[in-house]
């Protein structure tokens, strides 16, 4: 194990390489263990394909979920950001399709989600509602909204979210974001807030913001399930 800067460091697990903070407390919120590897002894044979393991054909375990498989049932490599491996590690047919569509949320749309959009914000019951920059921190356990004033929601605190659209259905074109709200609980309360948030200015960048944070929310919840 080796400390390197950005209060990260290498870790070699049995799956491979993995960057991981130093302070397990600053891991994003989107993040997955490792699994736990079924036992050799319990698999003797793929659990894909049923083909039997013997010198010639050897066993190897999935590093998303943890079975055992053969090499042709578990013969790609593709990356899996969410447990934070360096470089693309072996998974079966099933997980590498899971992956790189998750690769896709990390490369596209993080990057929506941490440049942000511009919304009319509202919080609880009050009508006044104000403009603001609303953008995931780069650690991704935030979303700091700016406006006249700013304050922050971590995303371990968001109880529910739904994204509200606007468009003709069905048939008649699709769907468009056009608001969210958010219940979340402040740091030191067990209470509930909300949170409203309608799309302003550039309507564009804030409905493909909003598509992507329902992305997020996905991630979020399987990450709490786990």
């Amino acid at each position: 194990m080796s400390a390197v800067p950005d209060g990260k460091k290498l870790v070699r697990s049995p799956s491979g390489l993995r960057m991981v903070p130093e302070n397990g407390a600053f891991t994003s919120p989107f993040s997955l263990d490792e699994p736990q590897w079924v036992p050799d002894k319990e698999c003797p044979r793929c659990m894909q394909c049923d083909t039997k393991f013997d010198f010639i054909t050897r066993k190897h375990h999935c590093r998303r979920c943890g079975r055992c498989f053969c090499d042709k049932c578990c013969s790609q490599k593709v990356a899996l950001p969410r447990m934070c491996f360096v470089d693309p590690v072996r998974q079966c047919a099933e997980c590498s399709l899971i992956s790189q569509k998750e690769v896709e949320f990390y490369d596209k749309q993080l990057k929506v989600l941490t440049a942000g959009g511009t919304f009319l914000v509202k919080v609880d019951s009050s009508e006044k509602s104000e403009t603001m920059v609303c953008r995931l921190s780069n650690n991704h356990r935030y979303l700091f909204l700016d406006g006249e004033s700013h304050f922050e929601v971590e995303l371990s605190r968001i109880s529910s979210m739904q994204v509200l659209t606007e468009g003709s259905t069905p048939g008649g074109g699709s769907l468009r974001a056009s608001g969210m709200v958010l219940q979340y609980k402040p740091p030191g309360s067990q209470n509930l807030q909300q949170l409203h948030m309608d799309t302003a200015d550039d309507k564009r960048v804030a409905s493909a913001w909003l598509a992507a944070m329902h992305k997020a929310a996905k991630l979020l919840y399987e990450s709490r399930d786990q």
